[in-house]
């Protein structure tokens, strides 16, 4: 069976919806879509009929690249209200028998049974270790023998409301959610191999309307925060000065200002018509002065809020979300932050760290399916063989638990 999952973004600018196959533990993208966002705020649906066209809009638009229906996705979520649990199971075994999938699951589903509160969801459930007959500690018990399975995990909730009306949305439009994992989750794993993922870090993603912050420990997301702050800060600011369009505003942040001020020239310049009729002259060194000093902002804030959420030393700290991607950005970075990593999306069809949650989220959910040994593709036998016949796939360049395999314990 091929193994080919979609993952789904809700961001205040855009959807992004990303379907890639793993062959041989490495992501291809098979569709990369985004489309505008309607009836969408922080993350969550505040107006359904208008976010379920937009859900619409972009399913058809990846389902036109695949020439497939998507009927099943795995769901990315801001990490408002997350709270982290730190919690231990255990099960008793059958020492003739070799450790299966199942009996991973039932330990897992042993260490929050009873010790999660009623209005909280679980969408991640992180094993640090396993322990066979409390003595010998394993990464991946799987195919191992034991009379006794214990474990210790992170297990990660949100309050129920985050998510119930975006699942009856995409119910409503008969798409499945078989997982749901917090944004940070994504991030990390896209980028984990450029850094020193045994050690603690931080990743933050500087999306449109907000900023999330996360901590990691040995690979554990353990913690994690949003500021009230993003991209669209920038456009209003340079639509205040300039007295500008917000589109306009966005044009100037994303094709002539620097994210470093000191590498802009007051010599490229631009004209433009303002809300008052009258022509301004926009050159890069001023635009640049006001859209770093707003980065300057969230990434001190940033800095601060990652000191709030651990006492431990950082030894990396990784960035992405679209707001990464204004020019020169990696040089401000690297005036506020020590061993700083900003993202760089490498799988062709994907390059754009908008897309950086969505794509990681692919790759997070491979490796739960590999610790169970459980094979899964939103696609049928015969919907891959016609995926394989398919002659106009195109690869667009521009376009609770998490349970950890699908969105109730028993899928």
């Amino acid at each position: 069976m091929r193994k080919i999952i979609a993952s789904l973004d809700l961001g205040d600018a855009t959807i992004k919806l990303v379907v890639g196959e793993i062959f041989r533990q490495k992501l291809n993208i098979l569709a990369c879509v985004d489309v505008p966002s309607r009836g969408i705020k922080n993350g969550f649906i505040i107006n359904p009929e208008s976010a379920i066209e937009s859900l619409k809009d972009c399913l058809q638009k990846a389902e036109d690249n695949l020439g497939l229906k998507i009927k099943k996705v795995i769901l990315s979520v801001p990490s408002f209200g997350s709270l982290y649990y730190l919690l231990e199971g255990s099960i008793s075994l059958n020492n003739e028998e070799a450790i299966t999938g199942n009996d991973i699951m039932s330990v897992l589903q042993a260490s929050v049974y009873k010790k999660i509160p009623d209005g909280q969801e679980i969408v991640s459930i992180l094993p640090s270790k396993f322990r066979l007959d409390d003595n010998e500690v394993v990464d991946n018990p799987l195919g191992m023998k034991a009379l006794k399975l214990a474990t210790k995990v992170v297990a990660i909730t949100v309050p129920r409301q985050n998510v119930a009306l975006t699942l009856k949305c995409l119910e409503k439009i008969d798409v499945k959610v078989v997982d749901i994992a917090l944004n940070p989750l994504g991030d990390f794993y896209e980028f984990k191999d450029k850094v020193d993922s045994k050690a603690v870090g931080a990743t933050i993603n500087i999306g449109s309307s907000i900023t999330e912050v996360a901590i990691f420990n040995r690979g554990i997301l353990t913690n994690s925060e949003v500021i009230n702050m993003g991209g669209i800060n920038i456009d209003k600011d340079l639509s205040y000065v300039y007295k500008i369009r917000p589109e306009e505003a966005r044009y100037i942040k994303e094709k002539i200002a620097l994210a470093d001020k000191n590498m802009a020239s007051s010599n490229e310049a631009i004209f433009m018509e303002n809300l008052n009729g009258e022509k301004v002259k926009i050159n890069q060194y001023d635009a640049s002065e006001i859209v770093s000093s707003r980065l300057e902002e969230i990434l001190k804030l940033a800095k601060k809020q990652i000191n709030l959420l651990t006492k431990k030393e950082i030894s990396y700290i990784i960035i992405a979300g679209g707001t990464t991607e204004i020019s020169e950005f990696k040089y401000l970075a690297e005036q506020i932050f020590k061993n700083v990593y900003v993202g760089d999306i490498s799988e062709i069809g994907a390059r754009n760290n908008k897309y950086s949650s969505a794509v990681g989220l692919i790759k997070y959910y491979d490796s739960r399916l590999r610790l169970r040994n459980k094979d899964f593709s939103i696609f049928s036998l015969e919907e891959q063989e016609e995926l394989s016949g398919y002659k106009k796939i195109n690869i667009n360049e521009n376009s609770i638990l998490g349970k950890i395999f699908g969105y109730f314990f028993d899928n």
